[in-house]
């Protein structure tokens, strides 16, 4: 990984003076596409939290069962992916496509260098299509405007809404549950809301510590306790059984091996919009404390 994206030439846009939060991810998955100040400000986090890279890798964990459930059980064939980050095993499409071929998925990301490796690597089964956008969470009204979104997806249909690992990187200033909300109200009843999102109840100074090394680089994140998370992204929905829990606990495959869960530290849950009329879950955690973030710029796509 020395070197990483360095020997590449770079897609226009690309700032390699200042960290990136697609790019340290891919940093924490042991992806190539980082440069030196990416793996500098992951590695001072990393002296705080070092079970972020065993939160990496159960976070995709995470992603591909939940695909697997909406396309396998729930009889979903439409993925809006917000948040992307950087191709990497099991992305979206490839699992929604190994279940129903004709499943379609939107990408969607801020940072050039993933546009450009999306368009590469992102490429759809013949049955089903990709495509990929550059947008910004922040402004949802433009993702569900722009017209790659409405010629991919029918709107008329349900359709899976994925935020994962994504909304530890939207400040409450920036109106998380405003965004949420904004998305689910253009989806029909029957779509899907997943996330995770990382906490800071099960190791509180090793969280602590990597959001004050993202601060230090000129980016925000901030940890969200399972009560706040729950209330903040699904109220009004029914929540999917388990419920919001640990990413590891979220329908895990029998007999494989757990981690410590102060080494995930990442809630998760999936949610469907109900019918009008219709009750939704009610939504339950055991925690009610609340962590104030740190403040700084933000940067919002997948990865922590």
């Amino acid at each position: 990984m020395a070197g990483g994206s360095e020997s590449f030439d770079l897609p226009v846009g690309v700032d390699v003076s200042r960290p990136h939060i697609a790019r340290m991810y891919d940093y924490l998955l042991g992806g190539k596409d980082h440069f030196a100040i990416d793996r500098e400000t992951m590695e001072a986090g990393l002296r705080s939290w070092p079970g972020a890279r065993v939160y990496a890798r159960e976070n995709r964990k995470f992603l591909a069962r939940t695909v697997e459930y909406l396309a396998r059980d729930a009889g979903i064939r439409q993925f809006l992916d917000i948040g992307t980050g950087l191709p990497s095993a099991n992305n979206v499409h490839e699992v929604a496509q190994r279940i129903a071929p004709d499943s379609r998925v939107v990408y969607v990301d801020n940072d050039p260098l993933v546009l450009a490796h999306a368009r590469a690597l992102l490429t759809s089964g013949p049955a089903g299509r990709t495509a990929f956008i550059h947008e910004d969470l922040r402004d949802p009204e433009k993702i569900l405007g722009n017209p790659v979104v409405r010629a991919t997806l029918d709107f008329s249909q349900p359709v899976a809404l994925m935020l994962v690992a994504i909304l530890h990187f939207i400040p409450d200033d920036d109106d998380p549950a405003g965004i949420v909300a904004t998305l689910m109200s253009a989806l029909p009843p029957g779509s899907y809301l997943v996330s995770s999102h990382v906490t800071a109840e099960l190791d509180p100074d090793g969280i602590h510590g990597m959001e004050r090394a993202y601060r230090n680089g000129g980016l925000w994140a901030g940890a969200r306790t399972a009560a706040d998370f729950g209330r903040l992204i699904f109220t009004g929905l029914e929540l999917a059984d388990p419920g919001v829990v640990l990413i590891t606990d979220w329908r895990a495959t029998a007999g494989e091996p757990r981690p410590l869960p102060s080494e995930v530290s990442c809630n998760g849950a999936v949610a469907r919009k109900p019918s009008s009329g219709q009750a939704a879950g009610r939504i339950t955690a055991e925690s009610s404390k609340v962590m104030t973030p740190l403040h700084s710029n933000s940067q919002p796509c997948s990865g922590w």
